[in-house]
C-alpha cells in the first residue's frame, strides 16, 4: 500500500493479525528483507516499511528531508493513519538507529523495541563530523559511479565478510534488494540519516522504560561493545549475541533470529 506522509510517498506492507510490530531495515535495504517473518510470527501484524530513500517509498531530492527528526515525524504519521497508539519496534543497523530514535522523541507509542546490530550515534561532536565528511565523500561517489558500482563495492566491506559463507542463491537476493534503489535516495540517505548526521541518542537512554531487546553477531565486535554499553544504562534491557553471526543476523541465521524474536514478544503479550 501506499500512504503520503508529509509529502513524500511511503511503501508500507501488512500482512497477519494480531499485535502490531513495526519493521524498519537497514542502509541499501527494503521491507523485503524482513518477509521472512511472515511465518514465523503468526501472532503479530507485521508492519514493513520502505525507510525514506529506499525501495518503492519516495526519494526527495533535498537531503534535510531525510533526517532522523524528520523520518521519525513521518513514522508517527504513518501509525495515525493506521490508527495505532501503541506498537513494537525493530530495527536493524540504520533501522535501529532510526527505531532507537523514534523510542527516543515518542516513547508513548513504543510497547517494545528490539534493536539488531544498532547504535545510539557518535558520542562527540567532533566524532560526528569527521563522519559527516566520510559519509559525504560516499554519497559523492554513488551519484558518480552509479548504483551498480557502488553496491559491488558496498557488499564486499569488512561488515558484511560473513555474509560470504551464505549460499550463492541467499547472497544474490540480497543483491537484487540493494540494486532496486537510486543513487539519490541512497545519497541523501547518507547525508540526512548517516550516523554523523543523526543526533545522539547516548543521553536518553536511562529515559527508556519499555523493555528492550539488543541483537548482535558474535562477529561483530564494534556492535558488541556497543550493545554492552547500551546495555549497562538501560533499565530494562536484555541482550543475545548469536554465535558465528557478523552484523547481519536475520539474514544470516534467519531461523534463530526469529525465534529470539518470537521469544521476546511473547514475553510482552504475558505482560500486559
Amino acid at each position: 500500500m501506499k500512504l503520503v506522509c508529509r509529502s513524500v510517498e511511503y511503501h508500507i506492507d501488512i500482512i497477519g493479525q494480531g499485535e502490531p510490530l513495526l519493521l524498519l531495515h537497514g542502509f541499501t535495504g527494503s521491507l523485503e528483507t524482513w518477509r521472512f517473518l511472515g511465518h514465523m510470527l503468526k501472532r503479530y501484524q507485521l508492519i514493513m516499511v520502505d525507510i525514506i530513500g529506499h525501495g518503492s517509498t519516495g526519494s526527495p531530492d533535498n537531503a534535510e528531508r531525510y533526517t532522523m527528526l524528520e523520518v521519525a515525524k513521518d513514522l508517527r504519521e504513518i501509525l495515525e493513519k493506521l490508527s495505532i497508539q501503541k506498537i513494537h519496534v525493530l530495527g536493524y543497523s540504520m533501522g535501529g538507529r532510526l527505531a532507537l530514535g523514534f523510542a527516543c522523541l515518542y516513547p508513548e507509542y513504543v510497547q517494545s523495541l528490539i534493536l539488531e546490530s544498532a547504535s545510539p550515534g557518535l558520542k562527540t561532536e567532533t566524532a560526528r563530523q569527521e563522519r559527516r565528511i566520510q559519509d559525504a565523500k560516499l554519497a559523492n561517489k554513488i551519484i558518480e559511479r552509479g548504483i551498480l558500482a557502488f553496491v559491488a563495492d558496498w557488499e564486499n566491506i569488512p561488515l558484511f565478510d560473513s555474509q560470504k559463507k551464505l549460499p550463492v542463491e541467499k547472497q544474490q537476493s540480497v543483491r537484487k534488494e540493494r540494486l532496486g534503489n537510486t543513487e539519490l535516495g541512497l545519497a541523501n540517505s547518507l547525508l540526512g540519516m548517516g550516523t554523523g548526521s543523526q543526533p545522539s541518542w547516548w543521553s536518553q537512554l536511562e529515559n527508556l522504560s519499555m523493555p528492550i531487546l539488543l541483537i548482535t553477531g558474535e562477529l561483530d565486535k564494534k556492535f558488541c561493545d556497543i550493545a554492552k554499553m547500551m546495555q549497562s544504562i538501560m533499565k530494562e534491557c536484555e541482550w543475545q549475541i548469536i554465535n558465528n553471526a557478523g552484523h547481519a543476523i536475520h539474514v544470516e541465521d534467519e531461523e534463530k533470529f526469529g525465534k529470539i524474536v518470537s521469544v521476546f514478544l511473547t514475553k510482552q503479550l504475558r505482560r500486559i
